[in-house]
């Protein structure tokens, strides 16, 4: 039941906060101005230096909180089952590793692996993965969900990369479950502006919303 509802949160959420930064200190700041701005579902890449840490650290923090703690960029099964380990609950990954699938199906943890081909979206589906990542999105445009729902009405998909204020609406009006967003969302933390990530993480929120209705 827990695998299922973590997926209900993030389809009622509609937007994942990915979140990369230059130290730990930093990503900290980051996951806390995210959530301020209403966006709860929060991804770790493990391109972020002590990313392990700060899953580790966060899930504690937020372990009373309606806050769901993902990791992405996740390549292996190894690194999976370290991130569950550490508090994870859900995995993403840039590309289909039915290792990696395999893995957090045995422990009923929500796994994302992206796909870009209709073979993929199908042999994910048959793993029996619930939301497809579509990465990167930046290489499809919103049209390209309309060509998967073709053949695969039955897929939900969360594009990721290249999902931005100006085109989040395109993408959930053409069907998307969700979507992944990362430096449109945390360009503040470069200037250590971190009332701007609140703001935007608002206007994403708020964009998603106005799509569905």
């Amino acid at each position: 039941m827990k695998r299922l509802e973590t997926i209900r949160q993030m389809i009622d959420c509609g937007v994942v906060a990915v979140i990369r930064a230059d130290a730990k200190e930093q990503g900290i700041k980051i996951v806390n101005a995210v959530k301020n701005g209403g966006i709860k579902v929060l991804e770790v890449t493990m391109t972020v230096p002590g990313a392990l840490d700060i899953i580790k650290e966060i899930s504690e923090v937020f372990k009373n909180d309606d806050v769901i703690i993902g990791a992405g960029t996740v390549l292996d099964p190894e690194t999976a089952r370290a991130c569950i380990l550490g508090g994870a609950q859900y995995i993403v990954s840039p590309s289909l590793n039915l290792d990696t699938v395999r893995l957090c199906n045995r422990y009923r943890v929500p796994v994302m692996p992206g796909i870009m081909t209709v073979r993929e979206a199908i042999e994910a589906l048959e793993w029996g993965v619930e939301i497809l990542k579509l990465f990167p999105g930046s290489a499809f445009g919103p049209s390209i969900i309309s060509a998967f729902k073709g053949p695969l009405p039955q897929a939900n998909f969360m594009p990721t990369g290249g999902v931005s204020l100006e085109n989040v609406k395109d993408w959930i009006k053409a069907g998307a479950v969700a979507v992944g967003t990362g430096s449109d969302l945390t360009r503040g933390a470069k200037i250590g502006d971190y009332d701007l990530i609140t703001e935007t993480a608002k206007k994403f929120i708020y964009e998603v919303k106005k799509a569905r209705n």
